[in-house]
């Protein structure tokens, strides 16, 4: 029989529903080289966790995530929780000899992601495994892209142009969630939609960003109070409003480390955008095009053909040969928002039975975070803003004393407010 590999995945609303949908299919789909068990949900409320993992599959419901990461019948730790939770999750779980999935961004600050990496890396000499959820690089019509670049279809890139845009709080009456307090979620459309395009960018060019020049704006500055944070926006409970704290939209350009040039622009103000995942990448012999909300479709230009014929190729990715699409459905026969994470959680197992660094790593994530950091910098400066700078200064506040004292003191004084927030 194939091995059991047992999950426990604290967290269960969004990202929860979605992480627990591609566990129960993963194995049903693909032929893995360990059998995923859904043994352990955890969240804050005894009642709606234990509600949310028997409509979801989990075995068990618990509410101590320090309990569950220590077991062991439990072979991996899923982090679905906010990111002010994600490095003293993490930390705890990969000191236990867990292998780790964390929801991105990885952390809330470069410090807390550096921590995290560090301990990923010791973790890593003992045959644990850390990857990050940027889910969207497992779509399989942007995974194509990559291959399109690295084949060198389009030549030498020059230019990359990438969007998320969203309108889900274009409403100024929509309620004060977590993913609006700095506190919580680190930053607002920046590290929430900006850091997947931010990393389907790298992902897509093989590359990475060097340098960037930024601006973020705050359009709504007070929202209603909300009881409990559902979904993202909440439930409005009275006329009493707080701060908004995190930024609404950010835009920035950016200069890649083999000389290609980006713009990014991040918002959840673009009405009528529900989940608009843009990318463009413009090369000296060809181009390549993709929007999520047309998500089985990449539009390819050919700059080698003909002249009186050429032009945007529409290619439906929906054949056998395609990343990922084998283990599904006969072609044009299209597949959906769920499909991506079950492609991760295809990924991470195979990782972990070979013996292998997922991707992306921690340290993937790290680098992403560093890239944020200097898109907040830049903003603050009004000034390009190398990432590097950043990346610098955000080691010299995570490391105190030796590298083994200061991944934990990084995740420290958080005790309180992560414990009553797993279940988000």
């Amino acid at each position: 029989m194939t091995p059991e590999l047992r999950i426990a995945m604290i967290g269960h609303e969004f990202m929860g529903s979605a992480h627990s949908q591609a566990w129960r299919v993963a194995p049903r789909f693909f032929d893995l080289p360990l059998r995923p068990v859904m043994a352990v949900l955890c969240g804050r409320d005894p009642g709606r966790t234990r509600a949310a993992a028997d409509r979801l599959g989990w075995a068990e419901a618990a509410t101590d995530w320090r309990a569950v990461v220590e077991r062991d019948d439990v072979d991996v730790v899923d982090i679905c929780a906010p990111g002010d939770t994600h490095a003293e999750i993490a930390v705890a779980a990969l000191a236990a000899g867990k292998h780790v999935l964390c929801e991105k961004p990885l952390a809330n600050t470069v410090a807390e992601a550096e921590a995290m990496v560090a301990e990923a890396d010791r973790a890593a000499a003992s045959g644990v495994r850390a990857m990050v959820g940027f889910t969207y690089r497992r779509v399989p019509a942007l995974s194509l892209a990559r291959d399109l670049v690295a084949r060198g279809r389009l030549g030498r890139v020059h230019h990359v142009r990438a969007q998320y845009l969203q309108d889900w709080i274009v409403d100024p009456a929509a309620p004060l969630s977590w993913r609006l307090q700095k506190e919580k979620a680190g930053s607002g459309a920046l590290g929430d939609i900006g850091a997947h395009i931010v990393d389907a960018a790298q992902f897509v060019l093989g590359d990475t960003i060097a340098e960037v020049c930024g601006t973020m704006e705050t359009f709504v500055t007070e929202r209603p109070l909300a009881a409990e944070h559902s979904g993202l926006s909440g439930t409005a409970v009275s006329d009493r409003t707080g701060p908004v704290t995190v930024d609404d939209a950010a835009l920035f350009l950016a200069r890649f480390t083999g000389g290609a040039l980006g713009s990014f622009e991040a918002t959840r103000f673009a009405s009528g955008r529900k989940n608009a995942l843009r990318i463009e990448v413009n090369g000296s012999a060809g181009s390549v095009a993709f929007d999520f909300e047309d998500m089985n479709v990449l539009h390819f230009f050919d700059g080698g053909e003909d002249a009186a014929v050429a032009g945007f190729r529409r290619i439906v990715v929906t054949e056998p040969d395609h990343p990922y699409v084998g283990a599904w459905w006969p072609p044009g026969h299209v597949l959906g928002y769920e499909h991506a994470f079950t492609h991760q959680a295809v990924d991470f197992v195979r990782a972990i039975a070979a013996g292998v660094d997922p991707s992306p790593s921690f340290g993937d994530g790290l680098r992403l975070q560093r890239v944020l950091a200097a898109v907040e910098a830049s903003a603050a400066s009004r000034a390009w803003q190398a990432v590097e700078a950043s990346a610098a200064s955000g080691a010299r506040q995570a490391v105190q004393g030796s590298a083994a004292s200061g991944a934990r003191q990084a995740v420290q004084g958080s005790d309180s407010t992560s414990a009553s927030r797993v279940g988000e």
